[in-house]
């Protein structure tokens, strides 16, 4: 009978463990987009840029300026250069067939792909950037996309204010669930913590164990809910190697931090809040 009682002391055990454990780990993930949410959007903005197509009549000196211009000015991250002949091998390449062959000449212009600083990926910035661009005499056109960028940067905004709602509603659901497992895994104890109430215990002797077997099981639970994130982001910078670009080693400490930090405080306050409960009860209604 003894050693029923401790096996299921385990089990309820180990149960609380695992779910806390999960729920950590959404928590972890939605802190890490919380606070990379910034460090993505740029790095998606610095991934849009805009080309400059070159007549034919541009120079070597004329395009080598311009690539020192654009360097040395505020807006730009980096430029490259794609020539003429590069242009039509990219093309070959993704037609699968000659078609210099066929129209018995190159009709590809060469250009310039610039990459923007995060600050200056703005429709409003970018034309002011064409406009003076489009003076020189040798730039044909600048092309970049409107559309996109002005739905990119309205879309931003609105993605951060729902990660933020969500983040908060799903950490309301998280401590809710973890009381409720923690009080779970005590009822079986209930008749135990009454019993040392009526007996002269005071209500810090009896909560004591509890909540440090709470803090106990809070910690395990975070380290592995960190080991669990630290597997997914692995994992996921396989597959999307540009997750590696926003990383921030700094940010990832602090998250971890909060992780052991949070499990091991959420699981004592649970702790302590589910022996208060019992310990208010009636002893008439412990049976139910």
């Amino acid at each position: 009978m003894v050693q029923s009682a401790a096996s299921k002391l385990r089990t309820s055990g180990i149960t609380v463990v695992i779910s806390l454990s999960l729920v950590l780990f959404m928590l972890g993930l939605m802190g890490y987009v919380l606070m990379n949410a910034r460090q993505i959007s740029n790095h998606v903005k610095e991934n849009i840029g805009f080309q400059i197509l070159l007549k034919d009549t541009a120079t070597t000196a004329q395009i080598d300026g311009l690539i020192q211009e654009i360097n040395a000015s505020t807006y730009a991250k980096g430029v490259t250069l794609t020539s003429k002949e590069k242009a039509a091998e990219q093309l070959k390449a993704d037609l699968g067939e000659d078609f210099i062959s066929f129209l018995g000449s190159n009709p590809l212009l060469a250009a310039l792909q610039v990459k923007l600083n995060a600050d200056y990926a703005q429709t409003d910035t970018l034309q002011a950037i064409e406009n003076q661009l489009i003076q020189k005499p040798f730039v044909k056109e600048v092309v970049y996309q409107k559309d996109m960028i002005k739905n990119f940067n309205e879309n931003a905004k609105g993605f951060t204010f729902f990660i933020l709602i969500f983040s908060g509603a799903l950490l309301i659901i998280a401590i809710a669930l973890i009381i409720n497992t923690i009080r779970l895994s005590i009822y079986s104890q209930r008749f135990l913590i009454r019993t040392m109430y009526l007996v002269g215990a005071t209500k810090q002797f009896i909560s004591k164990p509890f909540i440090f077997k709470g803090i106990r099981q809070g910690l395990i639970a975070a380290v592995i809910a960190s080991a669990l994130l630290v597997g997914f982001l692995a994992l996921s910078t396989r597959f999307i190697p540009d997750l590696l670009k926003i990383q921030d080693e700094t940010h990832l400490i602090l998250l971890f931090a909060a992780i052991l930090i949070g499990g091991m405080i959420i699981s004592g306050i649970s702790s302590f809040i589910s022996v208060m409960r019992y310990l208010r009860l009636k002893t008439s209604d412990l049976y139910f």
